[in-house]
């Protein structure tokens, strides 16, 4: 027969209000602390998590809602938050709605149904009327790598800074000379393509180039997207000399899709990529990334969630916006004319 809070209460010597403070998350003499782990080892007690919640009106679960549980970069934030939650006796409760709003709504609804305590979304909704109910009814909301628009100073959120991400990538080839730059965006709509895309076009400006639509190519944030999208832009009169894509998987397709058409990167074209993985040392080494702080968005989406959980009135809205890195690697070559190329400047034609 399973122990149960009396057993304990026998074994340890103290009354069943202190257990209940310890097993509620309350604070109790160190001695007394000590005891009761002690009791909980020797005995195997487990305590009784549906009493628990009905009681404290808390579950102590957590819901995510992602678009895509086979992307690399979504499941490694998830378990860079899951090890944060489990530590403070939290569970996590993950729902892929594979990019789709219906699911995503119903994603949420199912959540609510089971009480969680908290939900962390990445959003495929640009509109957020997904998290309505959730907001009605009080329950803390963080959105992760995705902000909606209409619930800014509502809800919190995690971020990277996007255009300045994408800026990093495209400076990177102008100060090489090339001013024929393809780009590979995500989804339209979603708030991360359309920073991407803002960053790309402003380091454009920036550079006194033009930009042109038919550089320009969508692939769902999906390596069968990135593949067609190189198929697409190879087919172009006048290529592009380099090529910018926004996210894993789809750079994943786009390299699939050069080697297919046996395109040497980075003499026939320049590419960099987006998110540096130990998956891209294996299959393609060497490639020029911005990098993402996947652990750091974890940690970050983790420790706000427990804020927002512990001190509901106390915590404002906020949004954290992190940076990326680019990681150099030999997928980038100059086309500047080496007469007039300025070594000192950090790879800028003059």
């Amino acid at each position: 027969m399973a122990a149960t809070l009396k057993d304990l209460s026998r074994e340890t010597g103290l009354g069943l209000a202190t257990l209940s403070k310890y097993f509620n998350g309350g604070t109790v003499r160190e001695k007394n602390r000590l005891a009761i782990e002690a009791a909980v080892k020797k005995l195997h007690y487990v305590p009784n998590e549906v009493a628990r919640s009905l009681k404290t009106q808390q579950t102590h679960a957590i819901g995510v809602v992602i678009p895509e549980l086979s992307n690399t970069f979504i499941t490694s934030i998830i378990s860079s938050m899951e090890d944060i939650l489990r530590k403070r006796d939290y569970a996590v409760i993950v729902c892929d709605c594979r990019s789709d709003p219906k699911r995503e709504k119903e994603a949420v609804e199912f959540l609510l149904h089971r009480r969680v305590d908290g939900l962390i979304n990445m959003a495929t909704d640009p509109t957020g009327a997904h998290l309505k109910a959730a907001m009605n009814d009080g329950i803390p909301i963080l959105l992760v790598d995705r902000l909606v628009e209409n619930l800014r100073g509502k809800v919190s959120a995690v971020i990277i800074d996007n255009a300045h991400a994408a800026g990093q990538a495209v400076r990177k080839l102008t100060g090489l000379g090339h001013r024929k730059i393809g780009l590979i965006l995500g989804s339209p709509n979603l708030y991360t393509t359309n920073q991407r895309l803002t960053g790309y076009l402003n380091a454009l400006t920036e550079a006194g180039i033009t930009p042109a639509d038919e550089y320009i190519r969508y692939g769902d944030y999906t390596m069968d997207g990135g593949y067609q999208a190189v198929q697409e832009l190879l087919k172009l009169k006048d290529r592009p000399s380099a090529l910018f894509v926004t996210n894993f998987e789809m750079t994943l397709g786009a390299m699939l899709a050069l080697q297919h058409q046996n395109i040497r990167v980075p003499e026939d074209l320049s590419v960099i990529g987006f998110d540096k993985l130990e998956l891209f040392g294996e299959i393609f080494p060497d490639l020029t990334l911005i990098r993402q702080p996947q652990l750091s968005i974890g940690r970050e989406a983790a420790n706000l969630m427990l804020d927002l959980l512990t001190s509901r009135e106390a915590v404002p809205h906020r949004i954290v916006t992190l940076t990326t890195e680019l990681a150099e690697g030999k997928s980038v070559r100059s086309v500047c004319d080496q007469s007039n190329f300025d070594t000192k400047e950090y790879g800028q034609c003059l």
